[in-house]
């Protein structure tokens, strides 16, 4: 006899906690949990480590952070009634193991716990170093929610097609609740969305995967929750980059279950400007700013920089600042006004002029019978570095670096000059992506917010007469290709020269990515949007004698 029908109404709790913050992160999973129950879900699913947020990193090592964490998962346990919540969390047993773990609450108690059992240990993740595995030989505990089997699995666990979702499907689990914390890059969720399809589809188990989003230093999250039948039908997602309760309902036995809200997804270019508005406000404001400021050259990286604080904090609390010196073409300061004033942001002009005047003066007997040279272009950018951090004293703004991902890979910038600052927006984009973002910017608002002459203009540090970057380093469209093949894709030198490039130009590229890994070990940390980011993708020894 065939079974009676189920439904079950599963909702997803797209929440953007804030890593430590345990008494905030609770109160925002008790406040979704009590708008499940009232939408009439059986079932609510908490993003990974939600208890915490993530990546928590050193701080599970602190017993008493640990303990907090037990705690705040018993309060929101105790505030449970029949809408089963399934919470991550860090547990630890008498042993003092450490386990990413998710709890199935209902009826005021911790009724059931899963503890992780595939642990990423590559590009920014670390969990080896903090956690012990869950025993993948055990039989797999599933519960049930209004009579339909339900296993719990823990992000990466859902990624091997040999690991837990496959056993618990075998073991009758209907539905798998897999909770995540999935950093964004581009093109991801279409390759989480093929991914779970296949899953779902192999197992004959339909999957709701829920997903945190918001900023966490270097990382944002972009949430895309969703819902997928047992044929590998997409069911339901939640908007990217937004905090979300999705709720879909799903049949059972039947193979699918109802179409559900299913938000579109964002064009490429969309997509990464919103990570990087998302990354750069809550980084922002979870440290406790509210207002930043930014050095307006009338380049298209300061350009690209200001618009997106200005969609992420408001125009009222974004300061630009104009800081010409005797190398300052009028173009410049005229095209940072104009930007200045198609953003309605405030922006100040001081001269660099007296200042740099007077370290020259200052250093005019040690610099002897020398030539002007790099010395005094680095020193015009530490003045304005100094403004801006004196700038950032007086009023509590915090500093917006505007250096890219190509500049910093061949340490095209200065060590305690432009580099100084809070944040780093753009240090994930190569050059041809920042003029690719600006000229998206432009269209998606239908007008010239970012002026033509900002982005067309010949690229220039204005440090010397008649300056162009093209002086010192290949065009972009020719470095930007090297670069991601040497920094993204880690090819040696070598290979990147067999594949056709010319071996001088390699050479020297390579050369130069190496031995400025000193300098951008000292920089900001920025947004992560590609899977090879400098900080905590990419990690080289400064003392490096390889040359591939």
């Amino acid at each position: 006899m065939a079974a009676s029908p189920s439904e079950l109404r599963v909702g997803l709790a797209q929440i953007n906690p804030t890593v430590g913050d345990i008494s905030g992160n609770s109160n925002k999973i008790l406040a979704e949990y009590d708008k499940a129950s009232a939408s009439g879900c059986d079932l609510v699913a908490f993003p990974e480590l939600a208890t915490v947020g993530y990546p928590p990193e050193d701080l599970v090592l602190k017993p008493g952070f640990v303990a907090d964490n037990l705690a705040a998962l018993q309060r929101c346990a105790a505030h449970t009634n029949t809408c089963v919540a399934v919470i991550g969390f860090v547990d630890s047993d008498l042993h003092g193991n450490l386990f990413n773990a998710a709890a199935i609450c209902f009826e005021g108690k911790v009724q059931g716990i899963y503890h992780k059992q595939l642990l990423p240990n590559y590009g920014v993740f670390d969990e080896d170093r903090y956690f012990t595995a869950g025993d993948s030989q055990a039989k797999p505990k599933l519960f049930v929610v209004n009579g339909v089997e339900v296993g719990v699995t823990v992000c990466e666990d859902i990624w091997s097609p040999a690991g837990p979702v496959r056993a618990q499907a075998r073991a009758g689990a209907a539905l798998n609740i897999n909770i995540n914390a999935s950093p964004f890059h581009r093109g991801k969720i279409g390759e989480r969305a093929q991914m779970i399809g296949e899953r779902a589809r192999e197992n004959r188990c339909a999957i709701a995967y829920v997903n945190q989003v918001g900023g966490q230093d270097e990382l944002v999250f972009d949430g895309g929750s969703m819902v997928f039948g047992a044929d590998g039908t997409l069911l339901a997602r939640s908007a990217q980059f937004v905090s979300d309760l999705l709720v879909c309902d799903i049949k059972f036995p039947a193979i699918n279950g109802e179409q559900g809200i299913v938000a579109p997804l964002q064009e490429d270019l969309e997509e990464l400007y919103l990570a990087l508005v998302l990354g750069t406000r809550d980084y922002v404001l979870k440290n406790g700013f509210t207002d930043v400021v930014i050095g307006l050259s009338g380049g298209v990286d300061s350009a690209l920089v200001a618009a997106i604080a200005v969609s992420a904090l408001g125009s009222e609390h974004v300061h630009g600042v104009s800081m010409p010196s005797r190398y300052s073409s009028e173009g410049s300061r005229t095209d940072a006004a104009m930007l200045a004033d198609n953003l309605a942001i405030q922006m100040q002009t001081i001269s660099i002029e007296p200042a740099f005047r007077s370290y020259l003066e200052m250093c005019a007997a040690s610099f002897a019978d020398k030539p002007a040279d790099l010395t005094e272009e680095n020193l015009q950018s530490r003045v304005r570095g100094t403004i801006l951090m004196a700038l950032s004293n007086k009023f509590g703004w915090m500093v917006l670096t505007t250096g890219n991902k190509s500049e910093l890979a061949v340490g095209y910038f200065t060590l305690y000059g432009d580099s100084v600052g809070g944040y780093a927006v753009i240090k994930d984009l190569m050059k041809t992506t920042v003029y690719e973002l600006c000229l998206h910017i432009n269209r998606r608002l239908g007008r010239e917010l970012i002026p033509t002459a900002v982005i067309t203009k010949p690229p220039s540090a204005e440090l010397r007469p008649d300056q162009r970057d093209d002086q010192s380093l290949p065009s972009y469209d020719i470095l930007d290709p090297i670069l991601s093949l040497y920094v993204e894709r880690d090819r040696t030198a070598a290979e990147i020269i067999a594949l056709g490039y010319d071996e001088a130009l390699v050479r020297r590229i390579s050369r130069l990515v190496d031995m400025n890994e000193y300098k951008r070990r000292q920089g900001p940390p920025g947004v992560r949007v590609t899977l090879k980011a400098f900080g905590k993708d990419r990690r080289l020894p400064i003392t490096n004698g390889y040359r591939g």
